[in-house]
């Protein structure tokens, strides 16, 4: 609604774009319309319209689907799960702390931080974008609707082309690589394919490094063009493949000797811990090694969600999402036993799939590697459970890190909690493995990617264009897109736990271990909880 068709013959160039594609190699196209869509005097664009206009225009055979209201059924995903759970725990907090005389708001969240806004501000922008529509005044209803819209708008016109733009006369055209690093994170090849299509548009020639770093060693890349990564939007894994090797010592020289032959002027990284260790390897070695003084943009994809600079990698949200799934269905076991599940999840010594997966499942506990793990916890926690399922609880479930603690593994913990529960529960173990790395990217980061992949190419034109040699790693902070320095990288993570220095989830954990108690806090405790919050705030 808020993009109508700029011409009065929207549907020829519909139709015409249509046949692009089909010329170009795409066997099946797809029309999406907004049930409130209408051209740019008004008039409504129904899909029974669309149909007549395809059939007539395109001669084959066209379906409908209505989606209607499975729109709004269905699990809700981790994502929902978490943002409602973080979102209420803030709407009781400021009614708890709030006025009695004070303005109405609205809880919102901006990134990953919960916000307060006044009700009748927000009101009163809905009701002018109404307005906006309905005077056919859509440039301004679009600035309304925010510049992640926007840009997401201009990202979407470009990668549904059928065919880039032509080149610019007289236009400098660079030689972009592009390559995944680390181990497969879904959303590696949504960026791959914004990448490209968005490199390619701007009249510039696109390369993909096969096996990661092992690849510029080899020299091993291909010409990409715009229908290589047709349908790479919704595949897992990595297309162009990927290792771990970190590059070092004689590898450097083969590295160089390839951006040297194939005379590139810049370098997208797409991967996790190794792919930062890399890029920063190459930007430390620029004093002996002339041919990294090229641009250089690394871009998060990781399910450990482990890297600085960013509030979520690539990939963090799917593997979110595959634990919800595995654990849903493993609490409707344990239901029927009264049995207590510990599950392992990823991560490393990260504990953020722990935690959000902890929270998005109403675990009991959640053991992470940044608090580690003690008997006399363990004894505590033994305690809570057995007077639970005294209560009548019928299923217990603790998540813990893969890296929680290395002498309580998750084995030790089962027969312990097993052999001191006196018979109250029996106790499972689940390791949930490598099932967390694989499956389709979901929307949000397919989303994500996207927004990313788009920063990062815009940067390296631009250094390269003004003959910079920039390097840095872009991330979402505070829901914005920023960039940071490589060199800056040393400074903010803990290497020997492979994570950043400061992890904003971690802020979460209280959150978490109130939903997780068998009963409300005493009033005391509460009162002073409340009055510890408002010191934070003030």
């Amino acid at each position: 609604p808020e993009k109508p068709p700029e011409s009065d013959e929207w549907e020829a160039e519909m139709l015409a774009a249509l046949r692009a594609g089909r010329d170009a190699g795409l066997r099946d196209a797809m029309v999406i319309v907004a049930e409130g869509a209408t051209d740019r005097h008004g008039r409504p664009i129904t899909s029974e319209h669309l149909r007549k206009v395809l059939e007539a225009g395109l001669t084959e055979s066209v379906r409908i689907t209505v989606l209607g209201h499975v729109q709004r059924g269905g699990a809700p995903s981790a994502y929902d799960r978490n943002l409602g759970t973080i979102m209420g725990h803030g709407a009781v907090e400021a009614l708890v702390a709030g006025a009695a005389d004070e303005e109405s708001q609205v809880i919102g969240m901006r990134g990953n931080r919960v916000v307060r806004i006044a009700l009748a501000e927000c009101v009163s922008k809905s009701r002018q974008i109404n307005k906006l529509l309905e005077s056919h005044e859509y440039g301004q209803a679009l600035e309304l609707r925010g510049s992640s819209f926007n840009t997401a708008l201009r990202s979407l016109q470009t990668l549904l082309r059928a065919l880039p733009r032509p080149p610019k006369d007289g236009q400098r055209r660079l030689r972009l690589a592009i390559l995944n690093v680390g181990a497969p994170a879904a959303g590696m090849n949504a960026a791959v394919r914004a990448a490209v299509r968005i490199g390619l548009d701007q009249g510039h020639a696109m390369f993909g490094v096969r096996r990661g770093f092992q690849g510029l060693i080899d020299d091993d890349m291909q010409v990409m063009v715009w229908m290589s990564v047709n349908g790479w939007s919704s595949l897992g894994g990595s297309e162009l493949g990927t290792t771990r090797v970190v590059p070092s010592g004689p590898s450097l020289y083969s590295i160089a000797r390839t951006i040297e032959n194939r005379r590139l002027d810049g370098l997208l990284i797409i991967g996790g811990w190794d792919s930062y260790q890399g890029a920063h390897r190459l930007f430390e070695e620029r004093a002996n090694f002339p041919a990294f003084r090229i641009p250089m943009a690394c871009l998060p994809a990781t399910i450990d969600n482990n890297l600085p600079g960013t509030e979520l990698s690539i990939g963090s949200d799917t593997a979110l999402n595959n634990i919800v799934n595995v654990v849903d269905k493993i609490k409707q076991s344990a239901v029927a036993e009264r049995r207590c599940y510990i599950v392992e999840v990823m991560g490393r010594r990260c504990g953020y799939l722990a935690l959000m997966s902890g929270l998005a499942t109403g675990a009991e506990r959640v053991y992470l590697h940044e608090e580690g793990i003690t008997l006399r916890s363990m004894k505590e926690d033994l305690d809570v459970m057995i007077q639970g399922f005294k209560e009548g609880k019928r299923v217990g479930l603790m998540i813990r890190n893969e890296n929680a603690n290395p002498t309580y593994d998750t084995y030790f913990m089962a027969k312990l909690f097993e052999e001191e529960s006196g018979g109250t529960f029996s106790v499972r173990e689940s390791i949930l493995g490598h099932l967390q790395q694989g499956g389709d990217p979901s929307p949000f980061d397919r989303i994500q990617a996207t927004k990313f992949a788009r920063r990062c190419v815009g940067y390296l034109i631009e250094q390269a264009m003004e003959h910079r040699q920039g390097a840095a790693f872009v991330g979402m902070v505070a829901g914005r897109v920023k960039f940071h320095p490589l060199e800056d990288l040393p400074r903010l993570i803990d290497e020997a736990n492979r994570r950043p220095k400061v992890q904003w989830w971690l802020g979460l954990r209280k959150i978490a271990d109130a939903l997780a108690r068998t009963g409300p806090a005493p009033l005391q405790a509460a009162a002073a909880v409340v009055e510890e919050d408002r010191d934070d705030e003030e």
